[in-house]
């Protein structure tokens, strides 16, 4: 899968090459607007994606929507340092590991609104509609000084469509293995100040069986989801923009009961308010309020959770002769609503400051980052990193770096009934070094890295071991475990003529450090080789994911086979204004398992049609 389009490359030169005071001060807040489509935000400042030191993947909407993928899940797993395991479907409970970290040490942003549940940790991940997408942006490695709680393992922002000059309607068609259906329209354009892009989609599926020894019955999802982006350009300083985002989905599971249908009911909502300001050609800021809410429901039996997050930010910038400086002001509340906590509704809340300092001189490039958050519960917790990268010469950069990062526990895992009022926040380290070899053919990136967490939170097994219980419950949440997280990453590609190679390989040690363990459902070994070519009209695609065995428990009395998946794509335009989008995953038809006792699909083909007026 391309990541870096030729398009991310021009704007990264076009904005790097305005670093003079003139140039800043012909700049506009619609200028950096328009090129932040293309651009990195690892430090929550636009920067080139020539300039950001830290461990980074862009995927644009071209990759996404060559990629021919049913989930956003099955899209990040083809990336470097990202594995997935998956209760069975598309629309199953996901969890994702960055650099073999816990699903909830991701921070995940939808258009920089903060989604996480604080019952399970982590995002709904299956909740997310890939349709909706316009590009996708993934920071490896802790960014605690910057975002706060969660971002242990990284950082993963999702920005939904934009409106752009003209008019430009989409729809687009879909059908694939298992019965399933996708349908997507969108219409998105600028008239005067005025931008705005709606996009509609629906996905469902018949399903296949996804606990062979359960219920023997088909286990299907339907997914409807909307999003809306509106932008209003007031003059040539100030801009205001509104974003939301609301998906809908339910998914059929097998629970305990034999011959019972049973099903699982999300709601994910985002929306976000922002304003951007250009107050003099070196200071910039951005005021936005947002709010994410994650319900989940099962029925027949009745299970509802419901986590709300509202979070308050005013961030501001200031930049001249090859430095720039950012200072943070943000508030975190969080709300739980859910029958088995003690009180049934549960909050808390967390104040920050942050500074962050960048500077580039003579092919020397230092990021500093420093962050106290006070949190209502457990107080006082300031993080740090520092990065710094230098141009051994025009095409190699070596690159080191290390930061401290925090979760403080959820509220489930606390104040439900197998939670522990005094549980402590999982704290870590890391460090982790870098080269990096680019040419306008060649891009090649071998990091080294180590994440140290201590006061890592598990489920302890034991009668009366739970505070909030009734000592008859079969274990409760406790800091009991060290883990680190070590291990080498290679990635890269190259471009000979109409044809790109590219590849990606983990070595990884998810370990437990006090009993030696590996740590459930991470392999030790993955990769991903890949072949573009370009054939008259067609984009074709070949893919390789090789996948070591991992152990479904803590124990690792439960082993899960290694996998290699074989994957064909194809993209052709049909005319001008059609384009036809073909995929075949798994070819050969591997049997497998990301999580013991759920199967996955086998060998799935998907035939789309898009319709988009040039």
């Amino acid at each position: 899968m391309k990541t870096r389009s030729l398009r991310a490359h021009r704007a990264a030169w076009a904005l790097a090459a305005c670093a003079s005071p003139l140039c800043h001060a012909q700049t506009s807040v619609e200028v950096v607007a328009s090129l932040s489509e293309t651009l990195v935000t690892a430090t929550r400042v636009v920067q080139p994606l020539t300039d950001v030191v830290a461990d980074v993947t862009l995927i644009d909407r071209e990759a996404l929507e060559r990629s021919g993928a049913t989930g956003i899940a099955d899209v990040l797993a083809r990336q470097p340092g990202i594995t997935i395991a998956r209760n069975g479907g598309p629309g199953a409970t996901t969890s994702v590991f960055v650099r073999g970290a816990e699903s909830r040490f991701t921070t995940v942003l939808v258009d920089g609104v903060r989604v996480d549940s604080q019952s399970t940790g982590g995002a709904t991940w299956n909740a997310i509609p890939l349709a909706q997408i316009d590009r996708i942006e993934i920071v490896r490695g802790p960014a605690a000084a910057v975002y706060g709680s969660d971002a242990l393992g990284g950082v993963i922002q999702i920005f939904t469509h934009r409106g752009e000059a003209g008019f430009n309607p989409s729809v687009g068609v879909g059908v694939g293995s298992h019965g399933t259906r996708q349908v997507e329209a969108g219409l998105s354009g600028r008239e005067g100040a005025f931008d705005y892009a709606l996009s509609l989609s629906r996905d469902s599926s018949q399903g296949f069986n996804v606990q062979p020894s359960g219920n023997p019955d088909r286990d299907g999802y339907e997914h409807e989801a909307l999003s809306a982006r509106l932008g209003w350009q007031l003059h040539r300083e100030h801009r205001l923009e509104a974003t939301t985002l609301h998906t809908r989905q339910d998914t059929q599971y097998d629970a305990s009961t034999p011959g019972r249908d049973d099903h699982a009911l999300h709601r994910l909502n985002t929306l976000g308010l922002q304003w951007l300001a250009q107050w003099s050609p070196s200071h910039n800021s951005r005021l936005s309020v947002s709010r994410s809410r994650d319900r989940y429901e099962t029925r027949p039996t009745p299970y509802v959770t419901d986590t709300h997050i509202t979070s308050y930010l005013l961030h501001n910038s200031w930049q001249a002769g090859g430095q720039q400086w950012s200072v943070d002001l943000e508030r975190r509340e969080d709300e739980l609503d859910n029958a088995s906590t003690t009180p049934t509704r549960t909050r808390r809340s967390q104040d920050a400051l942050a500074i962050g300092h960048g500077r580039r001189w003579d092919g020397h490039s230092l990021q500093l980052n420093l962050r106290h958050d006070q949190d209502s519960e457990f107080g006082g917790k300031t993080t740090g990193s520092a990065a710094y990268a230098y141009e051994l010469s025009p095409q190699w950069r070596a690159s080191a770096s290390a930061g401290t990062a925090f979760r403080v526990p959820t509220l489930y895992q606390r104040f439900s009934i197998y939670g522990t009022p005094d549980l402590k926040a999982e704290s870590g380290r890391n460090i982790e070094f870098g080269l990096k070899h680019d040419t306008p053919t060649r891009h090649f990136t071998v990091v080294a890295y180590r994440n140290r967490v201590d006061n890592l939170i598990t489920y302890v097994s034991g009668p009366g071991s739970c505070v909030n219980g009734t000592g008859r419950l079969p274990g409760c949440y406790a800091n009991t475990a060290r883990a680190q997280y070590q291990g080498v990453t290679f990635s890269g590609d190259q471009r000979l003529g109409n044809t790109v190679l590219r590849a990606s390989l983990d070595l990884l040690d998810p370990r437990d450090l006090d009993t030696g363990k590996q740590l459930a459902r991470r392999a030790r070994r993955q990769a991903t080789l890949g072949l573009d070519q370009r054939l008259a009209d067609w984009q074709l695609g070949a893919e390789v994911q090789l996948v070591a065995h991992r152990y479904n428990n803590a124990t690792n009395t439960q082993r899960l086979g290694g996998y290699g998946l074989f994957n064909l794509s194809a993209t052709k335009p049909l005319g001008r204004d059609w384009r036809l989008i073909a995929r075949v995953d798994n070819l050969g038809d591997k049997a497998f398992e990301t999580a013991r006792g759920y199967a996955t699909a086998g060998r799935t083909v998907y035939l789309g049609l898009k319709w988009a007026p040039q």
